[in-house]
């Protein structure tokens, strides 16, 4: 936790919790955009031109948030125009470090930071709050623009169309409305419905939370039924975005480090060939590390004190990578 600018506390996950117990997450602090021209964001806010590498994106391969920034990356052919830093997916006292775990960034480029933490002082030395993943920095400027990934993923599909792929809409306009109505869905649910049962400090916080997140799924199973390429037809959109990165966790981490085993996602047909189908896709199977995903959420002190990183499950035959510890 930094408190007016300086590490004060042991990282904790619990970010913030209602008098029921219930998780609750912290608003992200820095909400600048990016346009192709620097006009304003879609909501006005103040924006910066596009520019071929002038912006980076900080992640973490463990975090679901982050990597949807990557997808989008990749899917519009920005992995030349936007560099990127990985921190490792083991958390520690002092929150996302840079070190030496196989796939992250080693160095931190740009200020010679050892944490996460450190980049966000930076940009404001007297922030309160966490440090958090992606983060979308401005090289020129020196500061962070944006680390809102719902932000990042919206800015990345239609901002850097002079130097990417502009084929490639995630947001086409005939079907705006279903995918803001079904992302906030998402998000309450599954995406952070999963992370609201895992932090939940009371068995009815707990209780509320698990059975959402099943309930989605069941939705989902059904909605996907009909032999539907992805969620919306037969055009990959945000929605799928946003979803694939929860059911490549799911068996992974969720079920056991956060509770949520009533089902698999290998138990629901449908949602598995579709998580296969997303996974084939080249530009989104980059963006998978089962090592940290499995390394982070089991680094996780609070849920898992020993840190004992389990080798199992067995990953879906679709699925290039090994599950060991």
């Amino acid at each position: 936790m930094l408190v007016n600018g300086k590490w004060d506390a042991e990282w904790q996950p619990v970010q913030d919790k209602d008098a029921q117990g219930r998780f609750i997450r912290q608003t992200s602090t820095f909400r600048d955009w990016i346009t192709i021209d620097g006009s304003p964001g879609p909501e006005g806010q103040t924006a910066y031109r596009a520019e071929a590498n002038r912006y980076h994106l900080y992640v973490a391969y463990i975090c679901p948030w982050a990597c949807r920034t990557l997808m989008v990356r990749a899917l519009k052919k920005l992995n030349d125009v936007i560099s990127i830093s990985v921190v490792s997916p083991v958390l520690t006292n002092k929150g996302w470090k840079f070190d030496n775990f196989p796939g992250s960034t080693v160095q931190e480029p740009h200020i010679n930071a050892d944490y996460m933490h450190e980049i966000y002082s930076h940009a404001d030395p007297m922030i309160n709050g966490r440090a958090t993943v992606p983060v979308l920095w401005d090289k020129k400027r020196q500061t962070i623009v944006n680390n809102e990934s719902s932000d990042i993923i919206r800015i990345l599909n239609n901002g850097f169309d002079d130097y990417g792929d502009e084929t490639v809409n995630l947001r086409p306009s005939h079907l705006l409305a279903e995918i803001e109505t079904l992302s906030q869905q998402l998000y309450n649910d599954l995406n952070n419905g999963v992370y609201k049962a895992g932090f939940a400090t009371s068995q009815l916080a707990y209780n509320e939370a698990v059975t959402n997140v099943f309930k989605k799924l069941d939705t989902l199973e059904e909605k996907l039924s009909d032999n539907r390429k992805y969620i919306l037809g037969n055009v990959l959109t945000e929605v799928d975005i946003r979803l694939f990165v929860t059911l490549i966790r799911f068996d992974a981490a969720y079920v056991n480090i956060f509770k949520c085993n009533l089902k698999r996602i290998a138990d629901y047909p449908n949602l598995s060939a579709y998580t296969k189908r997303l996974f084939d896709t080249a530009e989104i199977n980059g963006t998978v590390f089962f090592d940290h995903i499995k390394a982070g959420y089991y680094s996780i002190k609070a849920l898992n004190p020993s840190g004992i990183i389990p080798q199992g499950p067995e990953l879906p035959d679709f699925t290039s990578q090994k599950l060991v510890a």
